[in-house]
């Protein structure tokens, strides 16, 4: 049995937490308009981590929210992955000063490799590399491109780079409370070293317990946690219930 780290997901746009569908910035739904609040209540409920995306950042290429992260640095003390427009050195170094636990390094990932590498060196286990993936295909810039390389490539490119984690997110699903894509994030798992985050569309308990079964039934694939966003906001999700059936 292989307990999994549920990554309750905190989205900034404009300011506020909202949700996505299937990554449209023009389809957000806003939860709430305190950042530093929401941030208490997931670790008052048990969470150990917070997973935090600059959704403006992501498609201006440079952090945007900057003044709603720092309220949930000052308002968390468990630990914050942060992605969304880190695309340089300067910028992972500020967020790592600030109280960042993990910086995650998106479409940067498929530009420019070695500043991965680099940071990585740089900064042992607080780098990870987001995947996101529409039809097994890299995505980039807020989800607004696809690319011609599929995700397993990109994965492969950092097996000895040493990155914390892959995060693995099937943007068709995103918002969508469809289930998670189990096979892709599975399949990618088993054929990397890495850790794997697994991300986009859960929308259930049974969905979490599908990931459960399946990675405890599956040798060699790794997944050491899921991102969970829309299905904790709507209550689909009892939060208890899904950390007790993850810890287990």
């Amino acid at each position: 049995m292989t307990g999994l780290t549920l990554y309750p997901a905190i989205d900034l746009k404009d300011g506020a937490c909202v949700r996505l569908r299937r990554g449209a910035m023009d389809e957000a739904t806003v939860y709430s308009d305190d950042p530093g609040a929401q941030a208490r209540a997931w670790q008052s409920a048990g969470c150990r981590w917070l997973h935090v995306v600059d959704l403006n950042g992501a498609f201006a290429g440079e952090s945007v929210n900057g003044e709603a992260v720092a309220a949930i640095l000052a308002a968390a003390t468990i630990p914050v992955q942060l992605g969304g427009g880190i695309r340089d050195r300067d910028a992972i170094e500020r967020w790592l000063a600030a109280g960042v636990r993990r910086v995650i390094l998106g479409s940067i990932a498929a530009r420019n490799p070695a500043l991965v590498r680099e940071a990585c060196r740089a900064f042992p286990g607080r780098i990870a590399v987001g995947i996101d993936a529409r039809d097994g295909y890299v995505a980039t810039d807020g989800w607004a491109e696809t690319s011609d390389m599929r995700a397993l490539d990109l994965a492969l490119r950092f097996e000895d780079a040493g990155a914390a984690a892959i995060i693995y997110t099937d943007i068709s699903r995103d918002g969508m409370l469809s289930g998670l894509n189990l096979e892709q994030t599975l399949d990618l798992a088993f054929q990397i070293s890495t850790p794997v985050i697994a991300s986009g569309g859960v929308g259930s308990l049974a969905d979490l317990a599908s990931l459960k079964r399946a990675v405890d039934g599956m040798a060699g694939a790794l997944v050491e946690g899921v991102i969970v966003g829309r299905a904790l906001y709507d209550g689909r999700i009892d939060l208890g219930a899904a950390l007790s059936l993850l810890a287990g």
